[in-house]
Protein backbone atom coordinates (compact mmCIF):
# COMPACT_ATOMS: atom_id res chain seq x y z
CA UNK A 1 0.00 0.00 0.00
CA UNK A 2 1.50 3.46 -1.69
CA UNK A 3 2.31 5.68 1.28
CA UNK A 4 0.93 9.44 0.07
CA UNK A 5 1.75 11.72 3.09
CA UNK A 6 3.14 11.61 6.79
CA UNK A 7 2.69 13.75 9.24
CA UNK A 8 3.01 13.75 12.95
CA UNK A 9 3.20 10.41 13.47
CA UNK A 10 0.36 10.10 11.00
CA UNK A 11 0.88 7.71 7.88
CA UNK A 12 -1.44 8.09 5.13
CA UNK A 13 -1.87 5.17 2.23
CA UNK A 14 -3.59 4.49 -0.39
CA UNK A 15 -3.98 0.89 -2.25
CA UNK A 16 -4.57 0.36 -5.73
CA UNK A 17 -7.84 -0.88 -7.26
CA UNK A 18 -9.74 -0.67 -3.93
CA UNK A 19 -13.02 -0.55 -3.22
CA UNK A 20 -15.39 2.28 -3.48
CA UNK A 21 -16.46 4.54 -2.55
CA UNK A 22 -12.78 6.71 -2.32
CA UNK A 23 -10.94 6.25 0.52
CA UNK A 24 -7.65 6.23 2.15
CA UNK A 25 -5.93 4.57 5.28
CA UNK A 26 -4.15 6.65 8.12
CA UNK A 27 -2.31 4.34 10.69
CA UNK A 28 -0.82 6.10 13.54
CA UNK A 29 0.66 3.96 16.36
CA UNK A 30 -1.43 0.87 16.77
CA UNK A 31 -4.81 2.59 15.49
CA UNK A 32 -5.41 1.68 12.06
CA UNK A 33 -8.77 3.46 10.43
CA UNK A 34 -10.06 4.66 6.66
CA UNK A 35 -11.60 7.64 5.72
CA UNK A 36 -13.76 8.16 2.51
CA UNK A 37 -12.44 11.38 0.30
CA UNK A 38 -15.90 12.90 -0.38
CA UNK A 39 -17.91 12.73 3.33
CA UNK A 40 -15.11 12.34 5.73
CA UNK A 41 -16.78 8.97 7.30
CA UNK A 42 -14.28 6.95 9.32
CA UNK A 43 -13.72 3.18 9.55
CA UNK A 44 -11.57 2.24 12.35
CA UNK A 45 -10.63 3.06 15.53
CA UNK A 46 -8.09 6.76 16.07
CA UNK A 47 -7.46 9.49 19.13
CA UNK A 48 -9.95 12.42 18.25
CA UNK A 49 -6.46 14.87 18.42
CA UNK A 50 -5.35 12.74 15.02
CA UNK A 51 -8.70 12.57 13.70
CA UNK A 52 -8.91 16.46 14.07
CA UNK A 53 -5.58 16.51 12.17
CA UNK A 54 -6.75 14.26 9.45
CA UNK A 55 -9.68 15.95 8.95
CA UNK A 56 -7.67 19.72 8.62
CA UNK A 57 -5.78 17.69 5.95
CA UNK A 58 -8.47 15.96 3.99
CA UNK A 59 -10.27 19.43 3.33
CA UNK A 60 -6.94 21.32 2.48
CA UNK A 61 -6.28 18.24 -0.18
CA UNK A 62 -9.47 16.62 -1.31
CA UNK A 63 -8.89 17.33 -4.56
CA UNK A 64 -5.40 15.82 -4.40
CA UNK A 65 -6.93 12.85 -2.83
CA UNK A 66 -9.68 12.06 -5.62
CA UNK A 67 -6.68 12.34 -8.19
CA UNK A 68 -4.50 9.76 -6.26
CA UNK A 69 -7.60 8.00 -6.08
CA UNK A 70 -8.15 7.92 -9.67
CA UNK A 71 -4.38 6.97 -10.31
CA UNK A 72 -4.64 4.41 -7.74
CA UNK A 73 -8.13 2.65 -9.55
CA UNK A 74 -5.19 2.50 -12.63
CA UNK A 75 -2.43 0.83 -11.05
CA UNK A 76 -0.68 4.19 -11.95
CA UNK A 77 1.70 5.90 -9.26
CA UNK A 78 0.39 7.85 -6.81
CA UNK A 79 1.40 11.15 -6.25
CA UNK A 80 3.03 12.56 -2.21
CA UNK A 81 0.61 14.93 -1.14
CA UNK A 82 1.98 17.74 1.19
CA UNK A 83 1.78 17.16 4.82
CA UNK A 84 0.20 18.81 7.34
CA UNK A 85 2.14 21.65 8.72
Amino acid sequence: MPEISRFYGLIILMNFKDHAPPHFHIWYGDYKAIVTIQDGIVKGEMPQRALKMIFDWLEIHRDELMLDWELAQKGEELIKIEPLK
